[in-house]
Order: C-alpha cells, then sequence, then structure tokens
C-alpha cells in the first residue's frame, strides 16, 4: 500500500513539474506559427491596376521574409498576406474594412488603401478597431484627425505642393532662362487632389508670382475632356498640373492635349501621384504622348535601389517599379521589425513597435528620405517627394539630383 502510495506522489510530483515547465516555456508554446497583415486596396474598378502594384510588392516582401526566417523573435513565424478589396468607391472600401475587423480578428496590421477617399474612410474602422494601418495615401487628413494607429510613409500632398513648386520652377529656369509666370490646374474632386492643390491656392502661387490661368474640377470619371482642353488651349499657361487620379481620365486628357495642338515637347505637363506611371500608360495611351510627362510621387524605385528593382522586375514580370510596389514592398518591412520588436502578434504591440521606431537602416531604405519615424500625428519625420519624368518609354527618377536615375527635360512651347 505504501508503495502504490509513493508511486503516486511520484507520478503527481513529475505531473506538476511538467506543467511548470510548461508553464515557464508557455510564450515559445503559445507563439503563432504565421502572422496575418492585411492589405486593404481596389481590387476591382478603375483603381484596380494599382492595387494588383501594391500586391505584387507585397507578395515580394512576404516572400522576401519568410525566406530569411520569418519573425525570429517569434520562434520564426512565418507572415501571410491577406487581401482584402476596396472596390471603387469609398463607401465599398469602408465595408470592407468593417468586414475585415469583424472576420479576421487574429490580423495584426494593414497597409491600404491607395486612393485617399479610400484610406480616409477605411481608417475611421481601423482606428476604432485599434488596428495599425500603415498607408502611401497622400491626403493631409489622413493624418490630421488626432488617431494613434494610423502611419503615413508618404509627404502629405500639402507637403510636396510646397516642395514641388520651387523645384519645378529651378527646373523650368534651367532648361528655359525664363521664370514660369502662369499655371493652369484640371483635376479631379477626389481627396489627394484636393489636398494636393490646397496650399498652392491659399497664398502659394502668389508667393511665387504665379498667376492661375485655369482652374477645372471634374467628378470622376470623365465623360469627355473638349471642354476642359479648350481652356488650357485658350490660356495657354506655362505650366499644366494635371491631376486626376485614374488611368482612363489621364488618357482621356492627354489624348484631347494632341489633338489641340499640344502633342510631344508643347506643354510642360506635371502630374502627381504613381498612377501617371503606371505601366499601362505607355500601353494605353503610347510613348509619343506620353514623352516629357511628370509626375510627383511620394516614392518610385530610385537611384541607390538598382538591385531590389531589377530583383522585382525578374519576379514580377513588371517592367519597372512604381511607387505602388516599392511603398507596400517597405510597409511589409516595416511590420516585421514591430513584430520582431513586439515579440508576440499583438496589434496594439505592433502599433507601439511602429510608433517607437528611428531608424535609417533596414525598412528606412525602401523611403525617400531615408528615415523610419513617425511623429505624433502619425506622419513620417522627412519624408521627401521625388519627381518623375517619361523618357524614352519609361519613367524615370529625375529629381533630386541624389536620386535621379535620368536628368530632368523641360518641355518648350
Amino acid at each position: 500500500m505504501r508503495t502504490q502510495r509513493r508511486m503516486i506522489v511520484r507520478a503527481l510530483l513529475g505531473a506538476m513539474a511538467g506543467a511548470s515547465i510548461a508553464a515557464a516555456a508557455g510564450p515559445a508554446w503559445s507563439q503563432a506559427k504565421e502572422v496575418r497583415v492585411a492589405m486593404i486596396a481596389p481590387m476591382s474598378g478603375p483603381w484596380a491596376r494599382q492595387g494588383e502594384l501594391m500586391k505584387k510588392g507585397a507578395d515580394m516582401a512576404i516572400e522576401d521574409i519568410n525566406r530569411a526566417g520569418g519573425i525570429k523573435s517569434m520562434g520564426g513565424a512565418r507572415m501571410r498576406l491577406l487581401v482584402v478589396d476596396a472596390g471603387d468607391n469609398a463607401e465599398k472600401a469602408k465595408n470592407a474594412a468593417q468586414r475585415l475587423v469583424a472576420q479576421e480578428t487574429d490580423v495584426v496590421g494593414a497597409t491600404g488603401a491607395w486612393l485617399s477617399t479610400f484610406t480616409l474612410a477605411v481608417t475611421e474602422v481601423t482606428e476604432r478597431a485599434e488596428l495599425p494601418l500603415l498607408t502611401l495615401s497622400y491626403s493631409d487628413v489622413i493624418t490630421g484627425r488626432g488617431f494613434k494607429y494610423v502611419f503615413q510613409t508618404s509627404p502629405t500632398g500639402g507637403a510636396q505642393a510646397q516642395g514641388a513648386l520651387p523645384a519645378l520652377l529651378d527646373m523650368a529656369k534651367a532648361a528655359t532662362g525664363q521664370p514660369l509666370k502662369t499655371v493652369g490646374i484640371v483635376m479631379d474632386n477626389t481627396a489627394a487632389p484636393v489636398s494636393f492643390v490646397k496650399p498652392m491656392r491659399e497664398g502659394g502661387f502668389q508667393k511665387l508670382n504665379l498667376a492661375l490661368v485655369v482652374d477645372e474640377i471634374f467628378t470622376p470619371p470623365l465623360a469627355d475632356a473638349t471642354s476642359v482642353v479648350q481652356k488650357v488651349r485658350n490660356t495657354r499657361p506655362d505650366v499644366l498640373l494635371l491631376l486626376p487620379t485614374s488611368v482612363p481620365d489621364d488618357k482621356l486628357i492627354l489624348e484631347k492635349l494632341s489633338e489641340m495642338g499640344f502633342g510631344r515637347g508643347r506643354l510642360p505637363v506635371v502630374s502627381n501621384g504613381a498612377h501617371i506611371g503606371a505601366p499601362e500608360m505607355l500601353r494605353l495611351v503610347g510613348k509619343e504622348l506620353m514623352e516629357g510627362v511628370m509626375t510627383i510621387v511620394a516614392n518610385w524605385g530610385a537611384k541607390g535601389q538598382e538591385k531590389i528593382i531589377a530583383e522585382f522586375k525578374q519576379r514580377s514580370g513588371e517592367p519597372w517599379m512604381t511607387q505602388d510596389s516599392i511603398s507596400t514592398y517597405g510597409d511589409m518591412w516595416i511590420f516585421k521589425d514591430a513584430l520582431e520588436k513586439a515579440g508576440v502578434a499583438d496589434r496594439k504591440k505592433v502599433a507601439e513597435a511602429i510608433r517607437g521606431m528611428d531608424t535609417t537602416t533596414g525598412p528606412a531604405h525602401f523611403f525617400p528620405g531615408g528615415r523610419l519615424k513617425f511623429d505624433e500625428n502619425g506622419r513620417r519625420v522627412g519624408a521627401a517627394l521625388l519627381i518623375v519624368q517619361w523618357q524614352n518609354g519609361e519613367p524615370m527618377v529625375v529629381y533630386p539630383p541624389a536620386s535621379a536615375m535620368a536628368k530632368p527635360v523641360w518641355s518648350k512651347q
């Protein structure tokens, strides 16, 4: 009987010791083998191509991260991308975000939603869910609402406008020997272009002695560009700010400009945003019409990134690396670093890790300005703009000189 009791006591002690060991090793045992991040982007509708380019960048980054050992602080947990279609309007984007936070509770972060109007709607939802969201969208309002879980990697539209005008003036003066005197605007009424032109209209043009001679605003999609371009022809501005947000509208306006006598080299055209440099512009609009067109962007494949550009082209089949791809590639590495610091798949801890970042290495390499730090509003400190120009059938970075892959060419009327 005593022998039997001793055996029972030993068994109980052994079980307790095993439980203690398991408890002590709890975090390692409980670590997720997979960590999911989401991408909310338009995968259907007129902006679907931009969503596709974002996904290609995200897929490549996650493949690289997992190949290098995953999240090491979480026992090598692999990252996995969940793609959520934002659709073709802000209401659909908001509904998609609501489904995401309600149904995918293990997602630790998200990137999106490309169009600023969509991002404004999506972040209302993700903020309430305390889901950290990284965005390349431009609108100043996105990070002007006191939100704590939204991080804007791009310079805001206002900051881009303030930086772009002096750069364009310098480029024009160097090319023509004459200062710009007049400017025209053709834009849609979505959030990003509205944010971009706001500081220009509110004293920016006046400060630089520029007269606004054409100011046309439309609701996308544009059915006919005739009346809009007719006003450009009547006033003949020294430079035209062409600010739609979809490729079909860009195509329609550029074709009409050519038809009315503003073909290659006849009018400096400057856009804002990555869509104007999308590869299909070459096929849809043609090399001749695109030649010389410039765009102000928050990111692009630039000098110093030749290796990642070459890898992206080989693996994706794309002819170059746009803002959509390289920014989203960088976003995945931001989440990777945040997860390494957090050590657990917890969205609040991931957000805390992003807020505490201040680095010029790692993911900072994929963003102009070379520093990854966010201020109290979620705006990236030191975020710099790039100017890209179509030259010989390819959009090349031409400004600033440190990032330039080619020298700028200024069209002369």
